[in-house]
């Protein structure tokens, strides 16, 4: 159990189930630890390396830090918002509420009061901050470059594999019609038998929600006699060795809150095919480190992908350069730094906000 009284943030995760959220906290908080920040997290389905809080701290948060005036509650979903407003205007918690947004939708009234409650709003790109109808700062994810790089030069990319070919190409993420694992496999269905050098394999959790979606794509791919070329791996321990195997990694989705998975691609030395969804647009140098198409676009994303995989030394070029790409703008230490500047705002300056009643909560739920 971590004391509190070097704590300035506290970083709440309510979710059990891994999300793209996860993953930024999970790179995310050690990195701002190693900068010196006091932080922890409380709540479920993180690794237990994270520095965490317990539940039964929460009366702790009444006192103060040592050396601020109060704490800020760094919130990433509608839930862990509302813990904040409550913890700091009915319980009297000295906290400062930070919401970070990566929707990129109109948002619900009772998500907009719950933001209006914020004391500081930040968007993790452009396109999320053009829905918010508050002042905000963009402040983009970044990716652990000592955790994603390249694999060593002389590496055998399908070593051990077990994997026919000599190129990979993937597709990573929860397999459903959102992330547009269809357009991939489809696109793989048509490529493929011209190209007998790839191999395609896709990784990432089926629910059983999407069992009949996931078992569809599996009989498209039986019937086109190319079991043995596309394959699913499932859920990976590590994810990371996979990306090193790629030459190209395609991220199809139809819709997405910011997307990490193009940057841990160019991080590890890996070209990009990516739909404008998210803020993938925002991370891709078109024609340098791959390329961006229209999200749901089957010809445009089938004709970038053919590009690339027609002339596997021009992919590999775009991912020693997506590397460089990431390293000059995508560093964690970045996001990092910039989110300790709104951390420190928050601690010296008074809150804004008017405390409200339980009613007022319980009016903006209706």
């Amino acid at each position: 159990m971590h004391a509190l009284d070097d704590i300035t943030v506290i970083a709440p995760h309510f979710k059990r189930r891994l999300s793209g959220v996860t993953s930024t906290v999970v790179q995310l908080i050690p990195e701002q630890r190693r900068l010196g920040l006091g932080i922890l997290t409380l709540g479920p389905g993180l690794p237990e390396h994270l520095p965490k809080m317990r539940w039964s701290q929460l009366a702790g948060l009444w006192r103060k830090p040592a050396k601020a005036q109060r704490r800020v509650w760094h919130a990433r979903r509608n839930n862990e918002m509302l813990f904040g407003v409550i913890l700091r205007d009915l319980l009297r918690m000295p906290l400062a509420l930070l919401f970070t947004s990566a929707a990129q939708r109109h948002h619900s009234r009772y998500t907009r009061w719950l933001i209006s409650r914020m004391d500081a709003v930040v968007a993790t790109n452009a396109r999320s901050g053009s829905f918010l109808k508050v002042p905000h700062t963009v402040i983009r994810h970044g990716v652990n470059l000592d955790e994603f790089k390249p694999a060593p030069e002389a590496t055998d990319r399908l070593a051990g594999t077990g994997l026919p070919g000599r190129y990979l190409i993937g597709c990573f993420g929860r397999v459903r019609h959102q992330k547009g694992t269809d357009l991939f496999v489809r696109a793989m269905i048509e490529l493929l038998p011209s190209h007998p050098e790839w191999t395609a394999v896709i990784s990432g959790r089926i629910t059983s929600e999407h069992a009949g979606f996931a078992d569809g794509l599996t009989k498209d791919i039986a019937a086109a006699g190319l079991s043995d070329r596309i394959r699913f791996l499932g859920e990976v321990d590590d994810i990371k060795p996979w990306y090193q195997r790629l030459t190209l990694y395609v991220a199809p989705s139809r819709n997405e809150g910011f997307g990490l998975t193009p940057l841990e691609a160019m991080a590890s030395g890996t070209a990009v095919v990516a739909s404008d969804a998210g803020a993938y647009a925002e991370m891709i140098v078109e024609g340098e480190t791959g390329a961006v198409v229209p999200a749901g676009d089957y010809e445009k994303l089938k004709g970038a992908i053919a590009q690339l995989i027609s002339d596997p030394a021009r992919a590999m070029q775009a991912g020693k350069r997506g590397r460089e790409h990431v390293v000059e703008e995508f560093a964690l230490t970045g996001e990092a730094v910039r989110l300790g500047e709104v951390y420190a705002s928050l601690l010296t300056n008074p809150s804004s906000k008017p405390m409200i009643e339980a009613k007022s909560i319980e009016q903006a739920g209706t």
